[in-house]
Formats: structure tokens, C-alpha cells, sequence
């Protein structure tokens, strides 16, 4: 079957007639073995995966599914601030050369993750900076500067500024950065990364923005003002931890909106939940205790969907790819941060191949006819 690039109305259409495929495809397709080529051999894109470099080279059975499935690589937490420079004047550097190191040995885009973030802000840079916003406009410069600097034409991309608005609406966020710097610190952060390194693509991240349309209609709104004000904005990331119950329809809109931009648009973060959750810490609902074959083959089909509308919806020319935040049920973040179960990601906890997996490996199989 020959796919067309559409409006979200017909894609929706078109995700609606595939899901008496997936799941007859999902059952034979989970079948098959680990053997055959992985997701970035079949995928226009890269495929990364977000992942703690510590955990990955000390896990064989785990680094050579990575190695096998993704070209790209993000660091869960070891490119954050609070890892990079946990104390004043002493930057660690160890684990985003490692990182670096890895993926340059086996053929990985490397992607910064992150550079502010209000959640990993070093303890000593919020005592310092909270009474001396003149200090913390030069600490930010310089440590953009330095970071990036570093890492000139090692590092493809950045998320320079993640989760700068609240959790839902259209409201920023009263972080530690925009108390003391205003909502100008953003476009001065975009500002530094470029003048650092003027070839890497420069990207916004945040959640919810692909279900809630008051949150990305304020994202989009400020991404319009840089492009006006000349801010050196590249991207839009959205984390997608999306939910079995978000609708197709808002996903599909919500990208059609963000592709309109023109700029790069990644997938930055994905998982997929059966529970739910209040977006914060420990907040979990949990109303699945277990998971059903039903259940994993209605995941497959969902991976698969979300594969087809970014790949339908987001011309080619801004498919900066397709990232998992972990890629196994044992090392998700989900259980941890909001104390519930789940089972969001391609491989379950025995590091096998979930019909998930296969949904999204048919997802970047079906041939879409370009415009």
C-alpha cells in the first residue's frame, strides 16, 4: 500500500485502517528473531536511544542491542548541568567524553542533553545566583560557552533549554532561571549555544506539548517570536511520554502544527504508558497491575501509528529522528519517578524483543510515496 503525505484529518483516517493489520501483523511479526537488520538499518532517520554510558558498557547483552538497533545516542543524566559541573570551578568532563568516545566507535550521532534545565541546576549555582542575577547571566554565558565550546562539531545537536513552561497551559514555568533572569534567559541561551558552536542544531524540548495544544500553542508562539528576533532556533523536541490513551489525532495535529515552522522536529524522549500519572514525582496511578497479550499487541500498534504520522506529517528535510528514553522495561525511568509499574518501551525486562518492537520496525517499513 502507497502512502501519500495528507492532511492530519486523512492521516487519522488511514491510522484508523491499519489497526486490523497491526494486530494480525504483531502476532506473526513476534515471531521472528533478533537476527534481522535493526531499526536504523531500515529506518530514514536516525533511531537513538537515551541511555546511563555507566550501565551501558558494563552490560554486554544491553550494548549490543544498542549497538545493533540505534544511531544516535542521548545521555539520560550525564550531560545535565548537575553532572558537568557539580561544584564550582570543577567540571567533569567524564562521562560526556566517554559518551563521545562510544559513539564515535560505533558510528553514533552524539546528542546534548542538556544545557539548562531548572530540575538539574547544581545546589551551589541556586545559592549563589539567587541573590545576584547580574552573576548568573555571566555564569550562564560562560558555562554555554565552555560546554558547547568543547564539544564544537563533536556534539550534533543540543537541547538548550528543556521544560521552560508548566506541565499544562501556556504558562512559563517560575523556575530558578526565569525568577532571576526573566523569560530572557531562553533566547540568550539559544544565543550562547550558537556563538559556541555555529553548526549545531540548537533545539526547544518539552513534554505534553503533542496532547496539550494550550502548552505547544505557547511554545510555538515564542519559537515564532525567535525566528522573527533572529534567535538562533533549529528545533523543536518533543519528549513524547505519551499515554495508550492520547489520542492519534491531537499527535497528528500537534506535529502538522509544529512542522508548519519549517524547523527540525525530533522525537526526543519516547516511551509509552498503560498507566497514568499526575507529571510529578512518585504520582503514579496505577490501573494495570499486569499486562496482557491484548495489551502488548495494542502498544505495538501505537508505536507503530506514532511512527507513521512522523513520518507522514514531518517532511523529510526536518526528520531529525526518532529517540527512546531507555529502550527496555528494566532500565525505564517510568517505575522509578512515578512508583507505579508499566511497561513503556520496545524490550521487556528480559532484554527481549516486545511486539512493540516489532510495530515500530513495521512502522519504518511501509513505504510512503514522496512528494
Amino acid at each position: 500500500m502507497i502512502y501519500k503525505k495528507r492532511s492530519c484529518s486523512q492521516i487519522v483516517i488511514i491510522l484508523v485502517a491499519l489497526i486490523v493489520f497491526t494486530f494480525t501483523a504483531c502476532k506473526s511479526l513476534n515471531q521472528k528473531t533478533t537476527a534481522e537488520a535493526g531499526l536504523k538499518d531500515v529506518s530514514e532517520f536516525p533511531i537513538g536511544t537515551a541511555i546511563n554510558i555507566n550501565k551501558l558498557i558494563n552490560d554486554q547483552a544491553l550494548m549490543a542491542l544498542q549497538i545493533s538497533n540505534f544511531n544516535s545516542i542521548t545521555a539520560t543524566g550525564d550531560m545535565k548541568m548537575r553532572s558537568i559541573l557539580p561544584f564550582e570551578n570543577e567540571f567533569n568532563w567524564k562521562k560526556a567524553d566517554t559518551l563521545l568516545y562510544y559513539a564515535n566507535k560505533h558510528n553514533q550521532r552524539l546528542f546534548g542533553h542538556n544545557l539548562i534545565w531548572h530540575s538539574s541546576t547544581p545546589k551551589w549555582v541556586e545559592e549563589k545566583g539567587a541573590n545576584d542575577s547580574l552573576w548568573l547571566g555571566e555564569f550562564m554565558k560562560d558555562y554555554i560557552h565552555k560546554y558547547v565550546g568543547r564539544y564544537k562539531g563533536k556534539v550534533a545537536g543540543w537541547d538548550v533549554v528543556n521544560e521552560a513552561f508548566e506541565s499544562k497551559g501556556g504558562a512559563y514555568r517560575k523556575t530558578f532561571w526565569y525568577n532571576n533572569l526573566g523569560k530572557e534567559y531562553i533566547a540568550n541561551a539559544f544565543r550562547y549555544a550558537h556563538e559556541a558552536d555555529p553548526e549545531a542544531v540548537l533545539f526547544y524540548n518539552d513534554f505534553n506539548i503533542e496532547r496539550d495544544t494550550s502548552k505547544l500553542d505557547a511554545v510555538l508562539k515564542m519559537v515564532e517570536k525567535f525566528k522573527k528576533e533572529g534567535v538562533p532556533i533549529h528545533g523543536i523536541g518533543f519528549q513524547m511520554h505519551i499515554r495508550m490513551d492520547t489520542p492519534n489525532e491531537v499527535i497528528a495535529y500537534s506535529l502538522e502544527k509544529a512542522a508548519e515552522t519549517g524547523l527540525q522536529i525530533h522525537l526526543s524522549e519516547v516511551d509509552i504508558i498503560f498507566n497514568s500519572h499526575n507529571d510529578e514525582r512518585l504520582g503514579g496511578i496505577e490501573n494495570y497491575s499486569s499486562i496482557t497479550n491484548e495489551m502488548k499487541l495494542a502498544q505495538a500498534e501505537k508505536y507503530k501509528n506514532l511512527v507513521l504520522m512522523y513520518r507522514s506529517i514531518v517532511p523529510k528535510e526536518q526528520q531529525f529522528g526518532i529517540t527512546f528514553w531507555d529502550f527496555t522495561d528494566r532500565d525505564s525511568w517510568i517505575k522509578g519517578f512515578f512508583n507505579m509499574k508499566d511497561w513503556p518501551t520496545i524490550y521487556d525486562d528480559d532484554l527481549k524483543p516486545k511486539p512493540a518492537y516489532y510495530g515500530f520496525l513495521e512502522g519504518l517499513k511501509v513505504e510512503i510515496e514522496k512528494k
